[in-house]
């Protein structure tokens, strides 16, 4: 008896570019690369002598960006939000753990710190001064950057067998309700949110 022969095609792939606009201000706040050696130096145990806040700095740091100064934010935020918005927006129609499978989000780039990026269209951001509670309710100042008007491009590759585009584009529209960046929806804030422009 002859074992039947396995015979599979590819699995077709498909790129569609979804265009989206901020309905809200995008707050960002990358880590910066002193606040990564300090968090390096504490867990070995060495002691990190406290420095003079440097507002500006703080500021310049808090921003994502591409090697030729682009501004960016990371890629994947939007497809957590896109899923995570997509699962409280559908419900039991959709499954999350299946919606990350579903589609990739691709990186317009790499940026300084080799994070993936989306770019982000917009001008030269704001500097925030923000009171924050940090660790046991301590209270600091952060400087972060707040982009007023914008907008990106994401690029989504998925699989037309699994999900189709006109899903896709509406996945990425509830998204835009939980937001990205800072003090989104998700985390009891107003800021981040974005839809899929018409």
């Amino acid at each position: 008896m002859t074992t039947p022969t396995i015979s599979l095609k590819r699995i077709e792939r498909q790129t569609i570019i979804v265009p989206i606009v901020g309905t809200a201000p995008l707050i960002v706040h990358a880590w910066s690369q002193k606040a990564k050696q300090m968090m390096l130096a504490a867990q070995q145990g060495k002691k990190v002598p406290k420095e003079h806040k440097d507002p500006l700095a703080d500021f310049e740091a808090s921003q994502y960006r591409f090697e030729d100064g682009r501004h960016g934010f990371p890629v994947m935020a939007f497809k957590a939000a896109t899923v995570n918005g997509g699962g409280r927006a559908f419900g039991k129609a959709v499954r999350m753990t299946e919606l990350r499978q579903s589609f990739t989000f691709l990186a317009d780039g790499v940026g300084v710190d080799g994070l993936q990026l989306t770019e982000i269209i917009a001008d030269e951001p704001i500097m925030r001064e923000d009171m924050v509670r940090v660790g046991m309710g301590t209270a600091d100042i952060r400087y972060r950057a707040e982009y007023r008007d914008w907008s990106a491009n994401l690029r989504i590759e998925f699989m037309p067998s699994v999900i189709d585009a006109e899903s896709v584009i509406a996945l990425v529209d509830a998204g835009g309700a939980n937001g990205v960046g800072e003090w989104r929806p998700e985390k009891s804030g107003s800021f981040g949110t974005y839809e899929v422009r018409a």
